[in-house]
This record gives structure tokens, sequence and C-alpha cells, in this order.
């Protein structure tokens, strides 16, 4: 088992009654690209307790950053809620992942598809310079229930747009479009409809999706995933790997059997 680091939460936000973030302490030996996960969790009865966690963070920052929601009756949720500033977590050495840019072929727009927490690893993704000198514009999908289950990703775009570091260049390429299905919002649907209807494309001033221009990520539910895989295979992507890069690439590690 790779090893595992005990750090401490620095901050917690209480999004709503179901979601929330936190950062933490980041060991000077830990190393990720941006997209990938790790375990986190926390040590009960004496066992570490662990559970895969994106980086909402970009490798290149000193604190990890993660987004979670909580589970009523969830072993490591239920507990991790309740965390605080000062507390000790368990953060895993090893860094995995297909949510990275090697795993797709060359294009000309980055498509990142995420629906509820499943918007961590972009967050980690929309950081990164290489994603900006790789494609010409990068967009950032987030569909959820609730306009208030937006509002993380909201922070950090917005923070990103004024980033002394990165402010120019995501002013240019980045493209952030939020969506709710359950409450009155200027986006509306599901992505799925929204790709197939068009109106993503047309919203944002792009061509519909292709796999001879466009390269897409998914993260996200399992429905969600399985209806964006089917839709992006109806128009010829081919799934990608770490081991054989793609038109799209999926994580598949939160997706339950």
């Amino acid at each position: 088992m790779a090893a595992i680091n005990e750090e401490r939460v620095l901050s917690v936000t209480h999004w709503t009654d179901s979601l929330f973030s936190f950062t933490t302490t980041r060991s000077p030996t830990f190393r990720f690209e941006n997209g990938q996960f790790t375990m986190i969790g926390m040590k009960v009865d004496g066992k570490p307790l662990l559970r895969a966690y994106s980086m909402a963070s970009a490798n290149y920052e000193e604190e990890l950053s993660f987004f979670s929601i909580k589970v009523p009756n969830g072993p490591l949720t239920s507990r991790l809620k309740n965390i605080a500033a000062g507390d000790p977590i368990l953060v895993g050495e090893k860094a995995t992942g297909t949510l990275v840019q090697h795993s797709l072929l060359p294009g000309r727009t980055l498509y990142l598809f995420g629906t509820g927490t499943g918007l961590a690893p972009f967050l980690s993704v929309i950081k990164d310079p290489e994603a900006y000198d790789r494609f010409d514009k990068v967009v950032l999908v987030h569909g959820c229930r609730q306009v208030r289950e937006l509002g993380y990703g909201e922070k950090i775009v917005s923070d990103l747009l004024d980033s002394p570091y990165l402010g120019d260049v995501v002013r240019d390429k980045l493209l952030y479009y939020p969506t709710v299905t359950r409450e009155p919002f200027k986006h509306r649907g599901r992505i799925t409809e929204l790709v197939e209807t068009g109106k993503l494309a047309s919203d944002l001033g792009l061509t519909p999706l292709s796999p001879d221009a466009d390269r897409v990520m998914l993260c996200g539910s399992p429905g969600m995933l399985a209806d964006c895989g089917k839709l992006l295979e109806g128009r010829g992507f081919d799934e990608g790997s770490n081991a054989k890069p793609g038109h799209f690439v999926i994580e598949k590690a939160f997706v339950e059997k």
C-alpha cells in the first residue's frame, strides 16, 4: 500500500447542506498531475478509512484543496463533514487517474464536463498553464440540480480570472458554463441535452462537438458518464487512456460498481 501522510486541515467551507470544500497542508514529497486523484481519509478505531478524492488544487500550489459531498450514513463523509481547521487528515502519497492531458490527442478545444463534486478535478485542470498552451479554448461545464450548488466552482473561476499569474490567459481562453436542472437559471438542462440540441455550442459561440477539433474530459455520476460517453461515441469520438490517447477520457474511479 502506498505511503499515507498525516496532514492538517487549514480551512473548511460549507456551501450547502450536502456540499463542502476544505484545504489541507501538503507534504513536500507529494507529487501529482493536474486532474488526478488520491486516497484521503481519517483514522477510525485506529485504522485508516480512505476514499478516492480528486485534488481541486493545482500541482504547483502549496496547499491541497478537496470538494466533498455529505452522505448522512457514509462511512467516511459522515465523519469528514465535521472536520475543522487544525484537525488531522490522511492523504495518500500515490496520485493517479485518467483526467490528464497526455491521455488526449491534440485538439483545439478542451471540454471539461462535470456534475456535482465531479467538478473537482477540473478546478485543477483550469489552473494548469499547459491546458492553455495546448488548446485554443478551455470550456468548463458544471451541471448541478440547484443554483447554490454552483458556489464553489463560481468562486474558483472568479479567483482565477483575477489571478496575477494566469488571469490574462484565462480571460482570453476559459469559458465557464454552469447549468442547473431544477431551478430557474441563465443556463438550464442536463449536459447531454445541451450538447444534443446545440444550445451549448450556440451559447458559447462554438461549433458543434466534433472529434476533428474537440477533446473532452468527463467526471460525474454513473448515469452522466454513461450518457455522455454514448453521446460522444455516437459522434465518432474514441475513448482514450493513460496508455493510448483518445478524443475523450472518463474518470471511472468514483463510479459505483
